[in-house]
């Protein structure tokens, strides 16, 4: 009697590396990748409408960042295991996404094995970091976790005004987003408007150099 294969979402916006995690965890005996979504957004649906064992999450994915994807995820009650395979070590997302519960944090230069062991550990209920990771988080620990001012101003909006945050320093227009989340424009001009007071800004370029500076969105977007 065969035991029943770990099944795998891959959440990343870029190609090439949804490809090489495929090809990685296929060629593993009792791995099943089962979904692969290239945004945040398409992720949650993606673990609500499969069910996986695990999600292998990046963080920097346009619509809908790694940590607000995973904290939609947790607030679900899904009980997909989550890991995180990001290319940013920012001590804000480690220290964030391992309070949301989080069963594994990697970095992408992480060995082919690290990435299998982090699966396996994550199905036995534990928690597996890079050993940089790991460093970082002893680090916080030490120094009391101390956060910056734009962290803490950050952590003063609420989920809904993060994800309104983040389409509009991508870009979106005020009706794409309403569209996307089904609320009304007039809801969005007024997540906007509280979004520029908690933040103390005026304007969107400003928003976009302190997204940028919280590696919420990437330079090239």
């Amino acid at each position: 009697m065969t035991s029943k294969p770990i099944t795998v979402v891959i959440a990343d916006d870029h190609t090439i590396v949804r490809e090489g995690l495929i090809k990685l965890l296929t060629e593993e005996s009792g791995i099943q990748v089962v979904g692969e979504a290239k945004n945040g957004r398409e992720a949650v649906k993606k673990v609500q409408n499969l069910d996986p064992d695990i999600v292998i999450m990046d963080i920097a994915m346009p619509k809908l960042n790694g940590i607000e994807a995973t904290r939609q995820i947790k607030q679900a009650k899904i009980k997909t295991k989550i890991i995180i395979l990001s290319m940013h070590d920012h001590s804000r997302y480690i220290r964030e996404l391992l309070g949301l519960g989080v069963s594994g944090y990697l970095l992408k230069n992480a060995a082919s094995k690290d990435i299998i062991k982090a699966v396996n550990s994550a199905i036995k209920g534990n928690t597996y970091l890079s050993p940089s990771i790991s460093s970082r988080v002893i680090e916080d620990y030490v120094g009391m976790n101390k956060k910056s001012l734009e962290e803490e101003l950050y952590d003063t909006l609420s989920n809904r005004e993060r994800e309104v945050f983040q389409m509009m320093v991508e870009g979106s227009s005020t009706k794409t987003i309403a569209e996307t989340l089904c609320v009304s424009p007039s809801t969005i001009k007024s997540h906007r408007s509280n979004i520029m007071g908690k933040l103390k800004m005026s304007n969107l370029s400003q928003l976009i150099q302190y997204a940028i500076q919280l590696g919420i969105i990437d330079i090239q977007i």
